[in-house]
């Protein structure tokens, strides 16, 4: 089943694509890849996901931001790309928490994107490597930025 027919089944729907908040490309094509910038976690409503996690948001809601940076992400390329259908794989993703120095679950978080693009682009070509890490401040307050290189068809 194709990306695009996969966001509808799963009644997904993409946010607007946000406008970058500094001096760069929110996704650069080179060859058959395409790199993405890091991603806030975007509600619905255009606003921004904020706060620690361990301290102002739990290990569950930290997940629902990094599910939010997902879609921001997917929205960011099916602008530049026209359609989803054109990934064909998950390369690599980079996912940062801002979080407390006493935790320790950064995988735990970030899979909230990780498990969206499998449900996206399937088990097999939406998981890619992965490194996962907490860090002590984010832009703008959020608890996760997330960047990913994508191949395409």
């Amino acid at each position: 089943m194709s990306a695009e027919a996969r966001l509808v089944e799963l009644g997904l729907e993409l946010p607007s694509v946000a406008k970058p908040k500094g001096l760069y490309r929110p996704v650069v094509i080179l060859d058959r890849l395409a790199y993405t910038s890091g991603h806030l976690p975007t509600r619905p409503d255009g606003s921004l996901v904020t706060g620690r996690v361990g301290a102002d948001l739990d290990q569950a809601a930290g997940a629902a931001a990094a599910r939010l940076t997902g879609l921001a992400i997917l929205a960011t390329l099916r602008a530049e790309l026209g359609s989803l259908d054109r990934v064909r794989r998950v390369v690599k993703m980079l996912g940062l928490v801002q979080c407390t120095a006493e935790f320790q679950q950064h995988p735990a978080v970030i899979n909230g994107a990780s498990e969206l693009f499998a449900e996206v682009f399937g088990q097999e070509n939406g998981v890619g490597v992965r490194s996962a890490f907490g860090v002590a401040s984010l832009p703008l307050g959020v608890p996760v930025e997330i960047e990913a290189v994508f191949e395409l068809h």
